[in-house]
This record gives C-alpha cells, sequence and structure tokens, in this order.
C-alpha cells in the first residue's frame, strides 16, 4: 500500500487523492490548533503544483476513505457528484445491542441545535433538511452489533444521530450522542468505500481495510 506520511493512499491520479484518514485526525483546522488534514496536504502536492483540497468532510473520530481533489478545477467538477447524491458511501459501525430488524431506512430530518452552556450538536428537527440513511446488520456479538450504512444524504453528523435517535442504538464510543456508551478505544464509525463515478475517466473507487479497533471487539473485515 502506498504511503504520505504515515497516512495510507488508497487511490490516486490526475484528478484526485483517496486517503485512509486515520481516527483522530480533523479534516480542517481545528481551533485548538491540532493536527488536520488540510494542514499536512501541502506536503501532498505529489508533482502538483496545487495543494490538494478535501472534497467532503469526516467527522474527526470517524476514519475511513476522504477525498481529496489536486486541482481547483477538479474540485469544482468532482463537488458537483456530491451535491448531486451521485457518490456512492459505505460505512461500518459498531453500535450497543442489536436491532429489531436485519436492515431498514431512517428517514428523519435533521437540524443544529446550540446553547452557551452545551455548544452545538444536530438533533431530529421535522423542519430541517432532508436526511436518509439505510442500514444493515451484519452481525452481532457480546452486546454489540456491526451495521453497514448506505448514506442517501451526507447531513454533518447524520449517521450518528440517525443511528442514536432513529434506530435507539448509538455508535460505541460518540461522546456526544453516545449517552454512557463510552469506549476507550474511540469512536467505531468508518468509512469503509467511496465511488465517484465521472464521465470521461473511471470511477474514482477506493476501499479503506477495517482498523484495529473494530477487531479489538470481536468484528472482522466484512469484505475481507
Amino acid at each position: 500500500m502506498d504511503m504520505i506520511g504515515d497516512i495510507a493512499l488508497l487511490f490516486r491520479d490526475s484528478e484526485a487523492l483517496v486517503i485512509d484518514k486515520p481516527m483522530g485526525l480533523a479534516v480542517d483546522p481545528p481551533r485548538d490548533g491540532s493536527d488536520s488534514v488540510t494542514a499536512r496536504a501541502a506536503a501532498w502536492g505529489l508533482g502538483y503544483s496545487e495543494i490538494p483540497a478535501p472534497i467532503h468532510r469526516l467527522d474527526r473520530d470517524t476514519s475511513g476513505c476522504l477525498i481529496l481533489a489536486r486541482s481547483i478545477k477538479a474540485h469544482r467538477r468532482l463537488s458537483r457528484a456530491f451535491a448531486e447524491g451521485r457518490v456512492e458511501k459505505l460505512y461500518y459501525a459498531i453500535v450497543a445491542g442489536q436491532a429489531d430488524a436485519t436492515e431498514g431506512r431512517i428517514d428523519m430530518p435533521l437540524g443544529k441545535k446550540s446553547s452557551a452552556e452545551a455548544g452545538w450538536r444536530i438533533v431530529p428537527d421535522r423542519h430541517g433538511k432532508a436526511s436518509v440513511t439505510n442500514w444493515r446488520l451484519v452481525e452481532s456479538r457480546g452486546g454489540y452489533s456491526l451495521l453497514a450504512l448506505t448514506p442517501e444524504t451526507g447531513r454533518t453528523h447524520q449517521l450518528r444521530v440517525h443511528l442514536a435517535s432513529g434506530l435507539g442504538l448509538p455508535i460505541v464510543g460518540d461522546s456526544i450522542y453516545g449517552g454512557a456508551n463510552g469506549n476507550a478505544r474511540g469512536m467505531m464509525l468508518h468509512a469503509a468505500s467511496i465511488r465517484l463515478p465521472r464521465a470521461t475517466k473511471d470511477d474514482i473507487a477506493a476501499r479503506a481495510p477495517m482498523p484495529p479497533r473494530f477487531a479489538a471487539l470481536g468484528f472482522g473485515d466484512p469484505d475481507g
């Protein structure tokens, strides 16, 4: 596997890079001044003069596939695929408990709520933005379940809120929406694969292997 520094490079061509973003690394520079993908990308030109820029976002504690455009023109073109809902994404999440069904569709609009005491968070809001997540049970063991998630929309914290509030099964290790459902290994949400179609080139397609923290809870890679 190719590497750029300590980051695995999953895909590379003239338009885009796909990296396996590690848990704990923010995409944009955090207010606390800690490390980020954007800060590191200045060293990822790989022979190009322009600095690669993320087309979409993953939460700081979500690992997995992240696409960066290698030019302003490519960023504009590839961003349209996201805006038009043409990008296929697969996530895996470990949740506490077991669902009543083996698969389902969560159609729950989301909005942003903020207060001086608690800061901001995303909440179910019937007047909010349309948000849809499809889910499938992969395996259950030891009081946990591994779910495969294919979102139709890409709202902030969508998967985390949909599982906690829509399914009643918070993601293990989610410090905001998981309540007492903590885990010292971190949040169990992983962007396992992504596919972005292009008109004149092969699809941008990549798969990020399951991180070790999933295996620590007894779940191997369903695609491996």
